[in-house]
């Protein structure tokens, strides 16, 4: 059974700080498996945040956050992390982890997905 579990969400970061997100996977095969982050803010359909590709050496980025987050993995320790500095309010959402054989997309077409993590930013 495919499992992706997000972590460090949760306590209210203000704007400006950092946070750091990670996803930890298990059940799959982590290295033929591009991942993603995606988020959904109250109202708002899940929109693409960031992703990475099978080695990490290729990673995509939503404009809005071009320059402020950083997506990584970890292959060894099947993890995926989301470092996210100079946060913003307009960052809160619930942020999900998502997995997809071989290829990056920057859709909804992942072939797994987390239970998401609450990220807020009080400015």
């Amino acid at each position: 059974q495919v499992q992706l579990v997000e972590s460090g969400g949760g306590d209210s970061v203000q704007a400006g700080g950092s946070l750091r997100l990670s996803c930890a996977a298990s059940g799959l095969t982590f290295t033929r498996y591009a991942m993603a982050w995606f988020r959904q803010a109250p109202g708002n359909e899940r929109e693409f945040v960031a992703a990475i590709n099978l080695s990490g050496g290729s990673t995509y980025y939503t404009d809005s956050v071009k320059g402020r987050f950083t997506i990584s993995r970890d292959n060894g320790k099947k993890t995926v992390c989301l470092q996210m500095n100079s946060v913003k309010p307009e960052d809160t959402a619930v942020y999900y982890c998502a997995a997809r054989l071989w290829t990056i997309a920057t859709g909804n077409e992942y072939d797994y997905w987390g239970q998401g993590t609450q990220v807020t930013v009080s400015s």
